[in-house]
């Protein structure tokens, strides 16, 4: 799909936003921005609604939404002041007002698409690569979606931990949701040999699961013994999210359940959206309650310490040393009962090493989280903060590579700080379509 507005094209196809047949170069969440404006140019856009097409639903500030906003602006000769482009509705959002043709780009073209961008592709790991895709909800009722979301997310957690194998992050293969997907398409975006599809239908105590992993572009078929343990991880899937994740791992590691399974598993899919919305104290009150019926639980704990960490940053806070003891607190409890949760452990040593803990410890306990899940993302992206801080530059940048290239599609928080500090080192290594 190309859009005209005045003497500007943007060519969804090849990600490109051109000015008189020179191309306009911009960081790509900047682009996504852009044409989520476009296409939705007849509403108010809402931060929220940005989050979830810009962000796959991660926390971002306030400031990252406005630069990418204002970078927007400013790449269609469009301002803060003037906004005769894209206007910004005070408490409601943003919206593209000025005139816009579109375009629909003949079929033809689209196999080349890749190559006439331009862009360099990403290379390929030395080790097999898959991206699991959102399965398809082909149930009856429209609310099992988050039940089929949930069991792709225990898929892609239990792949990363096979350490011959390369799979890319949530973050990155949800941007592919609701959308009708060409597997050589992701495959090449993505720099992976294997795409993952599948599907889901639940009625009642029932489910149905059909799934199988597709070859790229440039890889031959599945082998036997990934085509089998995908298979099998998808039945497991399925008998966690029937007897309720949550229930099967506190069975697991010999714990008490504080709250029945749906309940508890709803609770924390509602502090999930909270995080997103962005309403961080609400969420942390959430937190807190979860923790008070079960002091156990490791992943209230870590996000807990999160949320702490977020908090905290804010130096108008009025309560800002209390949150800080609560985050130690939280973090310090987190790290003691995370057992074998990547997550937990990641998210613990990120906000302890802000509140001041030794760094050289943080950073062993995201190695350990990394060792038990080398296809982390978000970890190796809070490692490379930490190597950061601890001086160890020429690892920071090699972490946070390995993080953007695990989420190509997500842009990383605060990756920009690393640049600032490694100007003219760390975008020779990154790939081009970086993110977590």
């Amino acid at each position: 799909m190309r859009f005209l507005l005045g003497d500007h094209v943007g060519d969804t196809a090849r990600r490109e936003l051109s000015r008189g047949g020179a191309q306009i170069a911009l960081e790509p969440q900047v682009f996504d921005v852009l044409v989520y404006l476009l296409q939705n140019r007849e509403r108010v856009v809402s931060k929220d609604d940005l989050l979830a097409s810009v962000w796959g639903r991660r926390i971002v500030s306030d400031a990252t939404l406005d630069s990418r906003t204002t970078a927007a602006r400013r790449a269609v000769g469009d301002s803060g002041a003037a906004q005769t482009l894209i206007r910004t509705f005070a408490r409601k959002g943003v919206r593209f007002i000025g005139e816009v043709r579109e375009e629909a780009k003949p079929a033809a073209f689209a196999p080349e698409m890749a190559a006439e961008s331009g862009r360099p592709e990403l290379v390929l790991p030395a080790k097999p690569s898959i991206a699991v895709l959102p399965f398809a909800n082909i149930s009856c009722d429209a609310e099992q979606e988050y039940f089929v979301d949930g069991m792709v997310e225990e898929i892609i957690t239990a792949l990363c931990r096979i350490r011959w194998l390369f799979v890319i992050a949530r973050n990155s293969s949800f941007t592919y949701k609701g959308q009708a997907t060409d597997v050589k398409r992701v495959s090449r975006e993505l720099g992976v040999r294997y795409v993952l599809e599948g599907s889901v239908r639940r009625g009642g105590n029932r489910v149905r699961i059909s799934s199988r992993p597709k070859p790229g572009p440039i890889s031959g078929r599945p082998s036997r013994r990934l085509a089998r343990r995908c298979v099998r991880l998808a039945g497991q899937g399925r008998d966690l999210c029937c007897r309720g994740h949550l229930a099967d791992v506190a069975s697991r590691r010999n714990r008490p359940l504080g709250a029945p399974p749906d309940e508890r598993s709803q609770r924390l899919r509602l502090i999930s959206a909270r995080l997103c919305d962005r309403q961080i104290r609400e969420a942390l009150a959430l937190l807190e309650q979860a923790i008070r019926r079960d002091p156990q639980y490791g992943p209230a704990l870590g996000f807990a310490a999160f949320c702490c960490h977020y908090l905290a940053t804010d130096a108008s806070a009025p309560d800002r040393e209390a949150i800080r003891q609560k985050g130690i607190e939280f973090g310090g409890r987190g790290v003691e009962v995370a057992g074998g949760d990547p997550g937990v452990l990641s998210n613990a040593a990120m906000a302890l090493a802000v509140f001041g803990e030794d760094i050289d410890a943080m950073m062993l306990v995201v190695d350990r989280a990394l060792a038990l899940n080398p296809s982390y993302a978000r970890g190796w992206h809070i490692s490379g903060f930490l190597r950061l801080w601890a001086g160890q530059t020429d690892l920071a940048i090699e972490h946070t590579a390995t993080a953007l290239r695990l989420s190509p599609r997500a842009q990383a928080a605060n990756t920009s700080f690393l640049e600032r500090n490694n100007r003219g080192r760390l975008p020779s290594i990154l790939p081009p379509s970086g993110g977590i």
